[in-house]
Formats: structure tokens, C-alpha cells, sequence
């Protein structure tokens, strides 16, 4: 009777496990290509704030756990556990900004793209996600490294408060000084995090005035070479200067063979005041020894957030099967992406690709404190396995586990945000500090002594 009372108070809709329409409510949570074999029992659209308390109230009468979708953008698919309630967010997408303060209070599913266009119009900033349609709720529980978060440090750092439903169904706020603990983790946490947050406070910045981009392609058998120069080049780049290797399939801009062939791609995008200071920023990079060997090269490019949001998401197309694993090394990019070149060379698919960062994220220790998230090397590498057919789906997951072997033995830690936690039980504690870990650990307990919410895959 109580979970029935309970149910009549959400306004959004609950779809359980055999209702016509549960398969298709289940499918369209992950924006994936690729869907894990995972069935909740119950799944609750909630139609605003309101609703999060009732649904979490009713999980507790009808004795389910529960997990939490904003976007649905998750690699490994986190928000479909089997058993359960699943408590989509995607109606809680309001976004209020003041120009005066330079903040903006955002709901959970606001995408990243939305919100800088929403900024841009104010002359304002935030490190949204490289790919536009991710929402910030999962992306700021993670961190989130973003565009120019060499600079502005992960996203969490410009997190001033959030508003969130606790286990036991309470609203509270948090921030540094009230419920600091629940604060201190959701700035990090990641899918683990226990509450769900309904609305997050964020501290802006001013809009860069000029973006512009330099890229260079270069054969793969190049990698050694080309990472040689460019990890020189890179300590004289100011931090406004976002730089990347990727290496995969050439696109076709960069070369007209067919097949396309393997390449090493150095990609770095200046955030400046004016388009001259951006192109005087990017002058390390102009100086390059390997001119001749260049298979491609676009220099002080102009650009703007909303191109390089487009190109980001050529990259992960919607329809498309979709994997990926991270890994923090103190090893440098010259052994790093050696290593991984005869792994993309051998690609199944050929959308698949390795992408590293360089320096993805400020490292201002005033931009890493009072969060759990922490930087956990000096390099960084994502391989992402993306294919288009299920029959591929062995083939290509494999791939992404050899990718990671070739590397794993360097690793000092994985980025949460994009690590495939089925991979291996250690891959959630080692995304974290000890210390960070074991304080997580400590606060769930607190937080949910019950274990109403599910805790990371894979544990």
C-alpha cells in the first residue's frame, strides 16, 4: 500500500519491468549505441525536482536500490543495473544565469552545449565537455575535463554549491561551509556518488574573445618523432593552449587515399583575448621540424566553441557502438603512445582511436582542492573502441582491452568519468587518492548507511 501512495505522488512516469514500452524507456537511457544486458526493475522519469524525494521514497518502500541518469552519456552504461529503480533526470533541464554575479545555477541535464550558447550570449564561460551533448550532471560528479581546463581546471573546481536528495530522502544544500562532506565528494565522486543532485551552482568566466586552432597529421610509424617534438614544444605553450595527440583513421580532409591511412594527429586550440594573442600563443608549435613529413597542416585556424563542439562530436556519432578505458601514467607520450600505435594500426573498426591529452587539466593546486577528484599522473590516455555492428561487438571489445594491456603496466590511476569499470574490480578504487578512496568510503557509509543507492559497477 505504501509503495502504491508513494507512486501516485510523481507526476512524471513510471514504466516497470514488463510494461509495453519498458524496452524502449530502458534503451533510450544511454545514448550508446552499445546497450549492457542490465534491466531495472523499475524506472521513474521524474517531472521536476519535486518528484526526486517521492521516487526515492518510493525505491525505500518497494525495498530497490537505486541508480541515477542526467544525460545517459556514460561509456560503460553506470545507470542500468539490474534490479532496482533507475531515476532519469532528463526533464530537470533549466538553466538560470546572472550576469551580474557571474554565476549560473543549472539542473542535471542541461548538455554542455546548451549551456555555453546559453553563456556565450552573456559574454561568459564555463569548461563545458569536449562533446556538446553531454549533460552536466554526471560530467561535474565526475570532475570534468573540459574545453580549456588546462586554464580553468576541472569543471568541479568552478562548482560553488548543489542542491541535492540524500538516501534518506532529505533536501539539502552543500557547500564549503554546510554539508562540506557531501559537497567534498560530489566534486568528483563520480557514479558512485551518494545523492542525487538536482541542481548544481557554478562560478562563470569571461568568454575568450578569439579561438584559434593549429593541427598537424603525420603517419603513424611518425609517433615517435612527432611525440618528441611536440612534448618539447609544450613547455613553452602558455596554459590557454588546450594541445592533444590522436591516433587513428586519417579523415578525409587530411588525406584522399583509400584506404585512409593510420595517423598521428597534434591538435591544440588557444582560448585568448584577441585572435593575434591566441595566434602568438600557438608560435611553439609553428617552428616544426617535421614540415616535410606532414601529411596535413592547418595553421591559426579561427574557430569558434560551437565548431569545435561539432568536430568533437564527428568523433562519437550517435549511432555508433561505443567504448572506452582511461589510464593516468607517469610514463611520458613518447612511450606511452608508442606502445599504443601497433594497437591502432590492428583497429577492427576503423573509427576507433586513442586520444591524449596533454596536461588535460590545470595543474594549480588551488584548482584541485576540497574535491575528489585528483589528478593521478603527469600523462593521460583514453582508447575509445567505436564500431558499428553487433557482430563486431567481441572484436572490438577485445581491442580496447589489448589497447589498455599494452599500457596498464605504466598506469597510476583511471579517470572515472571514462573507465570501463567492467574491465577489472580495482579500476574504480584506483581512480582515486588512498585517501580519497578511503574518506568515499567512509562518507557512503554515513551518507547511506543502507545502501539505497548502488555503488560503482563492477564492485
Amino acid at each position: 500500500m505504501g509503495g502504491q501512495t508513494q507512486a501516485r505522488r510523481i507526476e512524471g512516469d513510471i514504466v516497470r519491468r514488463g510494461d509495453p514500452g519498458y524496452e524502449s524507456t530502458r534503451r533510450d537511457i544511454l545514448w550508446n549505441g552499445l546497450k549492457p544486458h542490465r534491466f531495472p526493475e523499475l524506472i521513474v522519469r521524474v517531472a521536476s525536482e519535486r518528484d526526486v524525494p517521492e521516487a526515492v521514497a518510493l525505491a525505500r518502500s518497494e525495498g530497490l536500490r537505486i541508480a541515477v541518469r542526467a544525460g545517459g552519456h556514460s561509456w560503460c552504461g553506470s545507470p542500468l543495473r539490474d534490479g532496482g529503480m533507475l531515476i532519469d533526470l532528463a526533464a530537470l533541464n533549466r538553466t538560470h544565469i546572472d550576469p551580474n554575479s557571474a554565476t549560473a545555477t543549472v539542473q542535471p541535464a542541461v548538455t554542455g552545449g546548451a549551456l555555453a550558447a546559453e553563456l556565450s550570449r552573456h559574454g561568459l564561460a564555463f569548461p563545458t565537455g569536449h562533446c556538446g551533448s553531454v549533460a552536466v550532471g554526471g560530467y561535474l560528479l565526475s570532475g570534468g575535463l573540459g574545453w580549456n581546463s588546462g586554464a580553468l581546471g576541472p569543471a568541479c573546481a568552478s562548482v560553488r554549491q548543489i542542491e541535492a536528495v540524500t538516501a534518506a530522502g532529505e533536501v539539502v544544500r552543500c557547500d564549503a561551509e554546510e554539508n562540506a562532506d557531501l559537497f567534498w565528494a560530489a566534486r568528483g565522486a563520480g557514479p558512485g556518488f551518494f545523492a542525487i543532485v538536482t541542481g548544481f551552482r557554478l562560478a562563470l568566466h569571461p568568454r575568450p574573445e578569439a579561438i584559434v586552432t593549429t593541427t598537424y597529421a603525420f603517419a603513424l610509424a611518425d609517433v615517435v618523432p612527432v611525440t618528441r617534438w611536440v612534448s618539447e614544444a609544450a613547455t613553452e605553450l602558455p596554459r590557454t593552449v588546450e594541445l592533444s595527440f590522436l591516433m587513428g583513421t586519417a579523415d578525409p580532409a587530411m588525406s584522399a587515399a583509400t584506404p585512409r591511412p593510420k595517423v598521428v594527429v597534434v591538435a591544440a586550440t588557444a582560448f585568448a583575448d584577441s585572435q593575434d594573442e591566441a595566434i602568438r600563443s600557438l608560435g611553439p608549435l609553428r617552428a616544426c621540424p617535421l614540415d616535410d613529413r606532414a601529411l596535413f597542416i592547418q595553421a591559426d585556424e579561427p574557430a569558434s566553441l560551437e565548431a569545435l563542439d561539432e568536430s568533437s562530436g564527428t568523433l562519437w556519432p550517435a549511432s555508433y557502438r561505443c567504448a572506452a578505458d582511461t589510464l593516468w601514467s607517469g610514463a611520458d607520450y613518447e612511450t606511452l603512445l608508442s606502445r599504443l600505435a601497433a594497437v591502432v594500426a590492428a583497429a577492427p573498426s576503423e573509427r576507433s582511436l586513442v586520444l591524449a591529452p596533454v596536461s588535460p587539466v590545470s595543474r594549480d593546486k588551488a584548482l584541485q582542492q576540497d574535491m575528489a577528484f585528483s589528478v593521478l599522473g603527469d600523462s593521460y590516455v583514453v582508447p575509445f573502441a567505436i564500431w558499428d555492428s553487433p557482430a563486431q561487438d567481441d572484436a572490438n571489445m577485445r581491442w580496447l582491452r589489448d589497447a589498455m594491456r599494452a599500457v596498464e603496466p605504466l598506469g597510476t590511476g583511471h579517470y572515472i568519468a571514462e573507465a570501463d569499470l567492467m574491465a577489472d574490480p580495482s579500476r574504480t578504487r584506483r581512480s582515486f587518492s588512498p585517501a580519497d578512496w578511503d574518506r568515499l568510503e567512509r562518507l557512503k557509509a554515513r551518507y547511506d548507511p543502507e545502501d539505497v543507492f548502488f555503488s560503482y559497477l563492477g564492485r
